[in-house]
């Protein structure tokens, strides 16, 4: 060291304390600076202050010892190494002084130069190694804490152990309540579930796995999971791992990728509606010509076949035209409650009719956002027309619940117990004239979608098969 070592020595003898400095000056190699206290309150304040690096102290400080000294020097965060010293050799002193922290123990009447060398050099370096652990411990733990994404540590069965703030943000329990859980019970697909088991027995790690657990809101979120097997210095093993949530950066991705689909068909419709309306319009002045020219019975028949599908398709090339057009909107504050109620009213006849039970759960303050109406209502009925046809008369269950989430966003539900949407079907959804039904165009959810993006809002559909279907909308609240 450059500087001096500056060394406190807290004894209430004067006489043992001279010895000892002079002991210490016989040290070779480095330079010291020995200062001495005889009070037990003195000595605590100057170990708070926190200039020195090396302390001894006597086990008898009048009325107080220095274990006591020691405890509370370490209890309020002195990293500097402590020397207790006593008049007699006792094993069970030596015990005492270790679990108070103190670093060695010696006895004064066996003193010498170089016992007390060696016993500097081992304090100074051990304290130098404990404070460069506890820095690279505070450096880890920031880290650790204030991650804005999940960090955990787990058992081998993946039982929380550790786990850092970002988690309650993710998945809304408390940290009382995630130290009780394991991550196996927020995964939402089973297939997952048994991928990670597998995982687990083959490697001991994931890494870049996608994917959706429930909240204890019954929120869905996609995640990508990432942990590993570690052992500790006990040999025992553990998991430490991330979850980083993705659910913004997916319903984003969905959005740009159901808008590509969408621009595609339009200009597809607008092609086809070209390629077929020309000859389209030949067919029909050529049967009014026809027509004028053959007035028989007979061949009315044919030529009113021919020009009532002639209209037929014409009327069917401009709805396809129609639903390829961006959606124009009319803006005002209006309130969710409200056009979901107009929605429902307008469902309501089919719902009695296949004697369906409705739930109906809102927000007790009114949901105001910016919207269309009527161009909304249309969005919603068709979701609730869809969940209608999808559940079984007598037995179906439509829950409709508006909330308001983290984000501060209204959140629409629209949940039936019907027959629910394979994986499969679910990506293509929204695609104009995909549909199930037999009699369906499959232009009602491309409507509904045209109608959410001219108000800027966003959706998730989760479902399976068997079990039903939940559509969440999320809206952004009116400000004034």
């Amino acid at each position: 060291m450059n500087a001096p070592v500056r060394i406190l020595i807290v004894d209430d003898d004067e006489d043992d304390f001279i010895i000892l400095k002079e002991y210490i000056s016989r040290i070779e190699g480095l330079e010291f600076q020995v200062d001495w206290c005889g009070k037990y309150k003195e000595a605590r304040e100057k170990v708070c202050e926190g200039t020195y690096h090396l302390y001894f102290i006597d086990y008898v400080l009048g009325a107080r010892s220095g274990l006591e000294l020691i405890q509370e020097s370490i209890s309020g965060s002195c990293e500097e190494p402590f020397i207790l010293l006593t008049g007699n050799g006792n094993h069970a002193i030596d015990l005492k002084a270790m679990e108070s922290g103190a670093v060695d123990y010696l006895v004064k009447g066996e003193l010498s130069t170089e016992k007390l060398e060696r016993c500097i050099r081992y304090s100074l370096d051990r304290a130098a190694s404990l404070k460069a652990l506890r820095t690279s411990e505070r450096k880890f733990r920031n880290i650790f804490e204030r991650s804005k994404d999940t960090v955990f540590i787990a058992d081998v069965n993946l039982a929380f152990t550790e786990i850092n703030d970002a988690s309650f943000g993710l998945l809304k329990y408390s940290r009382e309540e995630l130290l009780t859980k394991d991550l196996y019970s927020f995964i939402s697909d089973k297939n997952d579930v048994a991928f990670i088991q597998q995982a687990l027995i083959e490697s001991g790690e994931v890494y870049d796995k996608e994917i959706e657990v429930t909240t204890k809101n019954g929120e869905r979120k996609i995640c990508i999971l990432t942990f590993s097997r570690e052992v500790d210095i006990n040999g025992s093993f553990y998991i430490q791992g991330i979850l980083h949530e993705i659910t913004a950066l997916k319903k984003a991705e969905q959005t740009t990728l159901l808008l590509e689909k969408l621009n595609m068909a339009s200009r597809l419709v607008r092609i086809l509606a070209h390629e077929v309306r020309n000859p389209l319009n030949n067919i029909m002045l050529a049967a009014e010509q026809l027509g004028a020219i053959v007035s028989n019975e007979e061949s009315a028949i044919y030529f009113d076949i021919i020009n009532r599908n002639n209209k037929r398709i014409g009327d069917l090339i401009t709805e396809l035209l129609n639903s390829a057009k961006a959606t124009p909107v009319t803006i005002e504050k209006t309130s969710l409650q409200s056009i979901m109620d107009q929605s429902i009213e307008a469902a309501k006849d089919r719902i009695n009719l296949r004697n369906i039970q409705l739930i109906r759960d809102y927000l007790e303050e009114e949901a105001w956002i910016m919207a269309d109406n009527e161009k909304l209502k249309i969005a919603f009925l068709n979701i609730i027309i869809n969940a209608i046809e999808a559940m079984e008369e007598d037995k179906g269950q439509l829950n409709i619940v508006i909330r308001k989430n983290d984000d501060q966003q209204f959140m629409v539900s629209i949940q039936d117990n019907g027959c629910g949407i394979s994986r499969k079907d679910i990506a293509r959804l929204f695609e104009p004239y995909f549909t199930s039904k037999k009699n369906g165009m499959g232009l009602g959810l491309t409507s509904s979608l045209n109608i959410l993006q001219s108000h800027k809002a966003t959706l998730d559909v989760q479902s399976n098969p068997n079990e039903g279907t939940v559509f969440n909308l999320y809206f952004s609240s009116y400000a004034e």
